[in-house]
């Protein structure tokens, strides 16, 4: 481990957290108007909030409360103290800014360092980092994250997808930092390159996030590439990437000495107990120029507070499910793309890239999902890839209980992502 503060005990980390979050209310009440209209209008003083048992009195922080006031309104330091600004890519409406003072650069490199120590990551590894550089926090926090524990770093950033598998064979990387969709896409263009992926390359384990991937798509990229695959999470808002990342066991751990979560019930905001599915919630309790009070992320998971194999006795989170903003509600039944995906990597003859289409059909929804087969598949004739049509829309009735019609695309036909990957079209008109 990184630090002792992962395995300290719960009474430990419980009493950190308590006592960062009366100091961080006390800033934002103070510092930040938002807040203290917010905090007023409820009848909350920073006094009235002793220990984390408090924090649901506390009022919740959204997406659309940034873009309210972007780009820097809910900044709680002058400009002066700013080091480095991020933003989301606002391709909803305004960006979310972030801010960063030097402290909390220094948190951010510490968090990430713990996620690289997660595989063992230090001097001797080359880590090739193909997360995007810029706004885009993926790239910069693994890369300082890196050097934080004495790794070389290789900043490839996305694209220029043959010059990338040059370097990492010839850079001889051992670790590889990318979204999953971009991963699968290296190992694709790696076979049709000719390169042996188990013998050409030095690879040992990778870091994959910024997107959800079902169980199938995390083993399909680590048997692709004989490594072992840790999931990493994070959200700018937040921090970036570092928020929690995946032990040896698979387990997502927490940085709640940094970050406090909750789960929530989505439609009555109800603080749900552990192993209840709902919505997570983040409270920073370190950051200076950014601070956030109960953060709705929209992301469907569940937290755990069993001990774990590896030692940290910080909460764990599972895999991220879904968004809840990307849940599609078709017919009455709700269906998340990682659903989809899970079914699809399941069967043989198709790879995992795959676009869900929604249309509106008189009064019913209509989906249809795109799916590209492999090459054997073709070979087999019309007949092979009828059986594989019935078969994926009997496979879909069966465990997600919806009627999808499938089109078989040939391969390579769908666009691949250098970044997140984009897998729903939804063309129902807005109500």
């Amino acid at each position: 481990m990184w630090n002792p503060i992962e395995s300290a005990p719960r009474e430990e980390i419980t009493a950190i957290q308590s006592k960062r979050l009366c100091e961080m209310v006390q800033r934002v009440y103070h510092l930040v108007p938002f807040y203290r209209e917010k905090f007023d209008s409820l009848g909350i003083k920073p006094e009235d909030i002793k220990n984390v048992d408090d924090l649901n009195k506390l009022p919740f922080t959204t997406k659309q409360d940034l873009r309210d006031h972007y780009p820097f309104s809910l900044f709680a330091t002058p400009m002066d103290q700013v080091v480095r600004i991020h933003s989301s890519s606002g391709t909803t409406g305004k960006p979310t800014v972030v801010g960063y003072t030097r402290r909390d650069m220094d948190v951010w490199i510490e968090v990430m360092a713990r996620t690289l120590k997660m595989a063992n990551i230090g001097p001797g590894d080359v880590v090739h980092n193909a997360y995007g550089y810029g706004l885009f926090t993926g790239g910069l926090g693994f890369h300082y994250g890196a050097e934080k524990v004495g790794a070389a770093v290789v900043p490839s950033s996305g694209g220029f997808t043959k010059r990338q598998l040059l370097l990492m064979k010839d850079f001889q990387a051992t670790i590889l930092c990318a979204t999953p969709s971009f991963a699968l896409h290296l190992a694709e263009v790696a076979k049709e390159e000719g390169y042996d992926l188990k013998n050409d390359f030095k690879l040992r384990a990778g870091f994959f996030g910024a997107e959800p991937a079902s169980h199938g798509l995390r083993k399909a990229i680590s048997e692709a590439w004989g490594i072992q695959y840790h999931e990493a999470y994070g959200l700018s808002e937040i921090i970036g990437p570092g928020v929690a990342a995946a032990c040896p066991y698979g387990r997502l751990h927490i940085n709640e000495d940094h970050f406090i979560p909750e789960i929530i019930d989505p439609e009555t905001l109800e603080v749900l107990p552990p192993g209840s599915e709902g919505e997570l919630v983040f409270t920073t309790i370190t950051k200076q120029a950014l601070p956030i009070v109960r953060y709705r992320t929209k992301d469907i998971t569940t937290l755990h507070t069993e001990p774990c194999k590896c030692g940290r006795t910080l909460i764990t989170m599972e895999t991220v499910k879904g968004r809840s903003d990307d849940m599609l509600i078709v017919n009455g039944v709700n269906v998340f793309p990682s659903q989809v995906e899970h079914v699809l990597t399941k069967i043989e003859g198709i790879t995992p890239n795959y676009v869900i289409v929604v249309e509106k059909k008189g009064v019913l929804d209509k989906l249809e999902v795109w799916v590209e087969v492999d090459e054997q598949i073709i070979s087999g004739g019309i007949g092979a890839l009828e059986d594989l049509k019935t078969k994926l829309q009997n496979e879909m009735l069966n465990e997600l209980y919806i009627n999808a019609k499938v089109k078989l695309v040939e391969p390579k036909t769908l666009e691949r992502s250098m970044g997140k990957a984009q897998r729903i079209i939804d063309k129902r008109p807005e109500i």
